[in-house]
């Protein structure tokens, strides 16, 4: 990886603002005058001296763009994510400023939804659990435990946005009953809408979380909903750890008040509850929902694009909506 590079009088310096794809760092570093925040040796200094050359800022949706590194970039027009979700940046204060905001959508959708109708089958059919009695040799000594089928149950889609349509396009293959909720029915779907998560919850047999992360999402997958979902129900999140109330869920997995639950996100990434560790009716994945080689490649090529419109032309080709942000 190159050094990074500090100018000293040049305008229209793009500021790296977290670990990137290789391969996006290094189109930034080859076409543009980039500086890698998190290599400097003193950013704080760095930015005091220089913020006012930073007309853009390429950042990854785990990390976004705080509000004190906005104030500190004076001429800031773009910020330019690196993946889907945006919601640790706060946009409405960046348009106020004047500062536009993008992400990546569509490209990451099907991996997502792959990876959800995968997790669902892992944790209802207790696939990973019975490859690890395989190994510790139990299989020789007992059969291993029956599991749930997936064809023909009841699935709600909580979020109903392009990852939540393509899960429930996927799920129709398997014969199952999709329901979904979202704040207003989806115009065109033909799915039962739900009002309200806890509702969602109660009219199936496993809830599939696809909805925003962010303040208004936050624990709204609540004690309530898990006690709704009860002790034969299922829960798969590949949205945000925040939108679960992980204390709850940790509670409900000890108490057996849900059955399983199968999991790639998590609240404070990458440390995991132990009891979420331990249980064996829990999937557990490291944030891997749009983690393919060729997802990833369109991510970056995604990213690089709004760059480059917004460097010749002063606009984002994919600019986030003024509503609350999506999901992965």
């Amino acid at each position: 990886m190159p050094n990074a590079i500090i100018p000293t009088s040049t305008p229209d310096t793009v500021l790296q603002v977290s670990a990137l794809l290789p391969s996006l760092e290094s189109a930034l570093s080859e076409h543009y005058r980039t500086v890698r925040l998190p290599e400097l040796p003193d950013p704080a200094e760095y930015l005091r001296i220089h913020g006012d050359e930073v007309v853009a800022a390429v950042t990854s949706a785990r990390v976004g763009v705080s509000d004190a590194l906005m104030d500190a970039l004076p001429r800031l027009g773009a910020i330019v994510h690196f993946g889907v979700g945006y919601e640790t940046t706060d946009v409405a204060r960046a348009r106020a400023r004047g500062t536009d905001v993008s992400n990546t959508p569509d490209v990451l959708t099907d991996c997502v939804a792959d990876l959800a109708v995968g997790a669902l089958i892992d944790v209802m059919r207790r696939m990973s659990a019975a490859d690890r009695y395989v190994r510790a040799g139990g299989w020789s000594t007992a059969p291993f435990p029956l599991a749930s089928r997936v064809t023909g149950k009841r699935v709600g889609i909580l979020g109903l946005g392009r990852i939540g349509r393509a899960v429930a396009q996927r799920l129709e293959g398997f014969g199952v009953q999709v329901a979904y909720c979202t704040r207003t029915p989806v115009p065109g779907v033909g799915y039962r809408h739900l009002p309200t998560a806890e509702a969602l919850a109660e009219a199936c047999d496993a809830l599939v979380v696809t909805v925003a992360g962010g303040r208004g999402t936050e624990g709204l997958v609540s004690a309530a909903v898990l006690e709704a979902l009860g002790p034969q129900g299922y829960l798969v999140n590949v949205a945000r750890g925040s939108v679960v109330d992980e204390p709850a869920l940790v509670a409900a997995v000890e108490a057996r008040r849900i059955a399983g639950a199968a999991l790639d996100v998590f609240t404070d990434e990458p440390n995991i509850p132990r009891a979420l560790l331990e249980s064996d009716r829990v999937v557990l994945l490291p944030h891997i929902a749009s983690a393919t080689r060729e997802t990833r490649a369109a991510m970056g090529d995604l990213a690089l694009r709004n760059l480059q419109r917004f460097m010749t032309e002063g606009v984002l080709l994919t600019p986030v909506p003024e509503a609350s942000p999506s999901t992965h």
